[in-house]
């Protein structure tokens, strides 16, 4: 038996409490109200963190290795799609993750990803048809059919989409959702084919009309996507519905905070602190039936001890009654990790990159990438050719973007794109959604063919080349995952990132805007293996106009 003697946060009652907290074989056994703050230690206890949508693999670390940075930070338990790398190795990929997940530290919820591939236009490494799926939501370790990203297949009745979504309810598992920019009736329709969630608003009047339908929000607040500070009203206006997600966040970041911090920002912003903490505790053990406790008699002993309700800075961070975290530090050792992985043999030439045109200039269509958002723009420039290719402008940031299959051989889809603000060199990345091929962002064919052919001779990983100087981080677990520990990740990532940032990017995470630049389900122009795509008509367009 434990016995803990602090201010209780007691989220159902909306009170806070001194009281003492008794555990017995990991639950909580009794909480008792003592008479006055006096007799407690310093610090708060309040139930822990759950976040209700995230890719464990965007951390770029398996699920033991980012439970043991996540737990610092007051996080108990996630929700999370590994639909990251089933486009890549497919159940084999899902097989991987429960299985490290099984001795990661907080329990790791899963869903069944509904969208590999993610569309019709693009190559994965694998294929989850509606009876996969079905069969797969049979399985008790997963919870819920994952991020409906087909939004186009769900109002319009797509039958493959359609079953997929029946599978889910028929057996009482909620279905998430994700259609970033989804509004008005559409979005009531999408709501009413039995989408529970979204994590894409980008507005808080998209917000607001999702809501309406009955979705519960999730306010993301990633390493690339940061909607915090457009939608966090909606903690006010529909306290009901609202969870927190970080979706893609990367090593650098994780290791400085996780839900802690957004969970600050919200109560900053004046929203009561009782919406802000059961937006982030209760909201998603409830909605996903969750075996985690919420600091009441009976429940698993899942809490965590910060200083206070300002800057809820943890302090401690227990599970199942045992003490995992304390003061930065987390008490479970790292193990080693199988990395699974598929990637060709290719070698590219600067020729492959090249495109032609048979006049002195040319207009093409041009990929506005923004920084923080996931959504693109789409613009027009003038491009000068030189012996019968198009130049690339890096002194007008008009750069050359190209995918290149990782699975099987098929010639590089090349295009252009603005917002990276390259001045010489190039980046690469294995990280690219969702398909995972390769895609790169550089000055010119040379630099784009030497940073792809670093990152195959890898089999996965970043790399950035500034002419002989050159760093790379290797993602050994399916070109998406580090065998290593956290830190040393996190590391090798800041290094490249860093480099990425001397070619002249002034993105605040260069390479997570460049993986999402392959997001054919996100609107409005971008690149996949097949070559340049229209996401607001949903079909390929020509790179001339």
């Amino acid at each position: 038996m434990k016995t803990l003697r602090h201010r209780v946060v007691d989220l159902h009652a909306r009170r806070i409490l001194p009281a003492e907290v008794e555990i017995v074989d990991g639950r909580i056994e009794a909480i008792r109200p003592l008479e006055s703050d006096a007799s407690v230690a310093p610090g708060v206890l309040l139930p822990g963190f759950v976040d209700a949508h995230v890719h464990v693999e965007s951390s770029m670390l398996p699920p033991a290795e980012f439970a043991r940075v996540a737990v610092r930070h007051g996080t108990v338990a996630t929700v999370s799609d590994p639909h990251e790398i089933a486009n890549v190795l497919g159940e084999a990929g899902l097989d991987f993750m429960l299985e490290d997940a099984a001795r990661a530290c907080i329990p790791i919820h899963f869903g069944v990803p509904s969208c590999v591939p993610a569309t019709d236009f693009e190559t994965a490494g694998a294929n989850l048809d509606s009876t996969t799926v079905a069969r797969l939501l049979e399985d008790d370790r997963f919870h819920y059919l994952s991020e409906m990203m087909n939004w186009p297949g769900v109002l319009h009745g797509d039958p493959e989409v359609v079953a997929k979504i029946a599978a889910a309810k028929r057996i009482g598992k909620p279905v998430d959702g994700h259609a970033p920019g989804l509004r008005g009736e559409d979005a009531v329709r999408y709501a009413g084919a039995g989408i529970t969630t979204d994590h894409e608003c980008f507005t808080l009047e998209e917000a607001r009309d999702k809501a309406t339908a009955g979705m519960k929000i999730l306010i993301r607040e990633g390493s690339a996507a940061r909607n915090l500070d457009a939608i966090w009203p909606i903690l006010k206006e529909f306290p009901h519905l609202a969870m927190f997600s970080t979706d893609d966040a990367h090593p650098d970041d994780l290791l400085t905070g996780h839900l802690d911090r957004v969970v600050a920002r919200c109560v900053a912003h004046g929203v009561d602190v009782f919406d802000v903490l059961r937006a982030a505790c209760v909201h998603p053990v409830e909605h996903y039936a969750l075996d985690v406790g919420l600091l009441r008699e009976g429940d698993r002993a899942d809490f965590i001890l910060v200083d206070d309700l300002v800057d809820f800075r943890v302090r401690r961070t227990w599970i199942g009654g045992e003490l995992i975290a304390e003061d930065g530090v987390c008490a479970v050792p790292g193990a080693a990790v199988t990395t699974p992985n598929v990637f060709r043999e290719a070698r590219f030439e600067p020729k492959e990159f090249e495109i032609e045109a048979d006049v002195p200039e040319a207009r093409v269509r041009v990929i506005e990438a923004e920084d923080g958002e996931l959504v693109t723009g789409e613009s027009i420039a003038t491009l000068a050719t030189q012996d019968g290719v198009l130049q690339a402008d890096p002194e007008n940031d008009v750069l050359l973007v190209a995918v290149c299959n990782r699975y099987t051989p098929a010639p590089p889809a090349v295009a252009f794109i603005r917002g990276f603000g390259l001045r010489r060199g190039a980046i690469a990345s294995s990280v690219a959604h969702d398909s995972h091929q390769v895609i790169a962002v550089g000055t010119s064919p040379a630099t784009v063919a030497t940073a792809v052919n670093a990152v195959f001779e890898r089999r996965g990983g970043l790399v950035a080349i500034d002419g002989d100087r050159s760093a790379g981080l290797s993602l050994p677990i399916a070109g998406l995952m580090s065998d290593r520990p956290a830190e040393e990740v996190a590391a090798g990532y800041e290094a490249v990132s860093g480099i990425a940032r001397g070619l002249g990017s002034t993105l605040q995470a260069p390479f997570m805007t460049l993986s999402f630049m392959a997001l054919l389900v996100i609107p409005s122009l971008k690149i996949g293996d097949r070559g340049l795509f229209d996401g607001s008509a949903f079909e390929f367009t020509p790179v001339r106009c």
